[in-house]
């Protein structure tokens, strides 16, 4: 499935879901090309996953790579130039196509020799931007992802079943139900569950039960702050306002006046 979405000005976005064999690890492929003001930076907020951008019509492999998981939020810059290609990986999904443990990702950005080596970073480029339509580069890209992954194309069981847990309705599981549904020690399966996913199980579930939070406000102007909280399993509006402002740096009004688009994206004032 490919889509292209309407955006205002110049801005150019197209996203496609991966095929069969990579859809347990790819969310979407997607491309962007302009931003609606001269320049601007945006406060990026953690997400426990990866994302691998590439800028295209750039030849250094210094300038393209891979980012997260996350749990704080940095700060990237935006021009009208902007072309970029990436890959929007579920969780734990970019395990396969590492040649090092995911939990040296964690708040980490990579570039892409860092990723691949030099020459195959090169290589990488130089067909994506010899493609000559964006369908073409979904498609180079994604089949770069098949040939270079690490064999078998899986989770253990036992993170498959902890990732889906984790994300179910908050408070569904926690992380200690998870462990005793797994059948391995609580240090084996957290040892596991960093290795492929990057960080531990229980950072894991903070970070997407904030997710989830600023998902359910992402159009919302008046927002029951209190009962947000009770939903979102938090035990009072103490709690969910420390790990608010831990994730994101801003209180949750704030966050409110800088929203973009994108629920995870935010303005930042210079």
């Amino acid at each position: 499935m490919r889509a292209e979405t309407d955006l205002p000005g110049n801005i150019q976005f197209r996203h496609r879901a991966p095929g069969k064999l990579l859809s347990d690890f790819v969310e979407i492929f997607w491309y962007w090309a302009g931003y609606g003001a001269s320049s601007g930076r945006e406060r990026i907020l953690p997400m426990g996953t990866v994302e691998l951008v590439i800028q295209l019509n750039n030849p250094r492999t210094s300038q393209s790579g891979a980012k997260g998981p996350t749990s704080e939020s940095f700060i990237i810059e935006r021009r009208p130039m902007d072309q970029l290609l990436g890959v929007h990986f579920k969780p734990g999904g970019a395990f396969p196509f590492l040649g090092f443990p995911f939990s040296e990702l964690h708040n980490t950005h990579v570039s892409l020799a860092d990723l691949w080596g030099e020459r195959r970073a090169e290589r990488l480029l130089s067909m994506l931007n010899e493609a000559p339509t964006i369908e073409g580069k979904f498609l180079t890209l994604e089949r770069w992802l098949l040939r270079i992954a690490n064999r078998p194309l899986r989770h253990h069981p036992a993170v498959t079943f902890a990732i889906e847990a984790l994300r179910k309705e908050t408070g569904l599981y926690t992380c200690a139900d998870v462990v005793a549904k797994v059948g391995l020690s609580q240090r084996r399966f957290i040892e596991l569950f960093r290795t492929e996913v990057g960080m531990t199980p229980k950072l894991f579930y903070r970070v997407e039960r904030f997710q989830q939070v600023i998902h359910a406000i992402c159009s919302s102007t008046d927002v029951d702050w209190i009962n947000l909280a009770l939903d979102h399993g938090y035990s009072d509006q103490s709690h969910f306002n420390h790990d608010f402002r831990e994730f994101s740096g801003l209180r949750p009004t704030e966050y409110l006046g800088l929203r973009t688009g994108e629920p995870s994206h935010v303005l930042y004032p210079e």
